[in-house]
């Protein structure tokens, strides 16, 4: 199938994807009383609790500690969130794949794509939790799109393998449950990287793509500075061969999805 025929595709069934996206979003929230403020208060708490626990109890006296520690959060929040429903998207719509013909890519993509409009919607947070703490944006801050964009792509294409994987070996789940805990620690969400690199240590966040998403995003929203450009290549690297791997291993095994499902 040429490029143009899967653009097709994908276009064909765009209204499905927007409907599929609605559906999740309203899925996420619908046994809360908050529904969807939830998106906002959540990571807010969390928030304190975390600046409780490293800034008050752990002597951490920067002022503007909440936002560092709130950028980290919402990023790989957004990542975990995404890849843990977009691993079990295909497996969780089995009858309906039964039943109707859709591209499967759709069901992976839509749950992405949910769970990146509710981070959008987090961000508000953050620009409030910036500006009460006197964070000052800078012309650094219209870079914060690119990692952001990055994240999204490689989240997209892990989850394409991650899903693939799910309809043979469902130990999946909680093999990337686990895996998930091991990779937020990380990720400096709430440590400050040099903390590693003085043990020799860094080389884990060399082979991060989310930790140098998250590291280019602060320095464009919290430290108003140019990214990291070393950051940006290596993610962007990954991130694409992410997709086209994901990409691959999705089409290869599709057709066998109804076998396992």
């Amino acid at each position: 199938m040429s490029k143009q025929s899967y653009l097709k595709n994908f276009l064909k069934y765009k209204y499905l994807l927007v409907e599929l996206v609605t559906k999740n979003i309203k899925l996420k929230y619908r046994r809360s009383y908050l529904g969807i403020l939830w998106t906002l208060v959540e990571p807010l708490l969390q928030m304190l609790v975390l600046t409780l626990v490293f800034g008050v109890f752990f002597g951490k006296d920067d002022p503007q500690y909440p936002v560092y520690i709130l950028t980290g959060r919402l990023l790989f929040g957004f990542f975990s969130s995404a890849t843990k429903s977009g691993l079990k998207a295909v497996s969780s719509n089995a009858s309906m794949i039964k039943k109707v013909y859709v591209p499967k890519y759709i069901y992976v993509v839509s749950s992405v794509l949910s769970n990146f409009i509710t981070f959008l919607i987090s961000l508000v947070d953050l620009v409030c939790v910036a500006a009460v703490l006197k964070v000052k944006p800078t012309i650094y801050l219209l870079e914060a799109v690119i990692p952001l964009l990055i994240l999204f792509i490689f989240t997209i294409g892990f989850s394409l393998i991650l899903s693939t994987l799910n309809v043979f070996f469902r130990d999946i789940e909680y093999i990337w449950s686990v895996f998930t805990m091991l990779l937020m620690y990380a990720s400096a969400i709430f440590y400050e990287p040099q903390r590693l690199i003085n043990t020799g240590n860094d080389w884990i966040f060399n082979f991060n793509p989310i930790f140098m998403c998250i590291t280019n995003f602060r320095n464009a929203v919290l430290y108003g500075k140019p990214m990291e450009l070393q950051y940006f290549a290596v993610s962007s690297v990954i991130a694409v061969v992410s997709l086209v791997a994901g990409v691959i291993l999705f089409y290869k095994e599709q057709d066998k999805f109804i076998l396992h499902v």
